[in-house]
């Protein structure tokens, strides 16, 4: 069940804010760590601790070097990542050289299944803190 709060958010770009509208918003409830996840998958594996451990990590180092080369990485049921870049407009073409990076980031997009799984989880109102 994917948990939501009801926020108000004003207008963007609007002095003032303009009018408010109400919206719903994701309301994280909690994280999961590694740990936690290499203990899951244990259940749903032959392999052992350390070998979940060692492959996690392996991936980790492999998505990061690929990525670092410009790949978009697919992986299939999961979805893909792949870098992007922010720079400074530039008049010349010329003018474009790696000081006017500003930002380097990578981007996610969920696999059909993971999209699938999320749209059929339901949906329930966080209680109040």
């Amino acid at each position: 069940m994917i948990h939501y709060n009801v926020i108000q958010k004003a207008q963007p770009g609007v002095v003032g804010g303009g009018d408010k509208k109400w919206y719903a918003s994701i309301a994280i409830n909690g994280e999961v760590t590694i740990d936690e996840m290499v203990k899951e998958i244990e259940k749903f594996s032959a392999l052992s601790e350390p070998d979940i451990r060692g492959v996690i990590i392996a991936l980790e180092n492999v998505i990061q070097n690929k990525l670092a080369d410009s790949k978009i990485v697919r992986m299939d049921k999961i979805g893909s990542f792949y870098p992007t870049i922010s720079s400074e407009g530039k008049e010349k073409e010329g003018d474009v050289t790696p000081k006017t990076i500003k930002k380097v980031n990578v981007n996610y997009r969920p696999g059909e299944r993971i999209l699938e799984t999320m749209r059929a989880s339901g949906f329930k109102k966080a209680g109040k803190k």
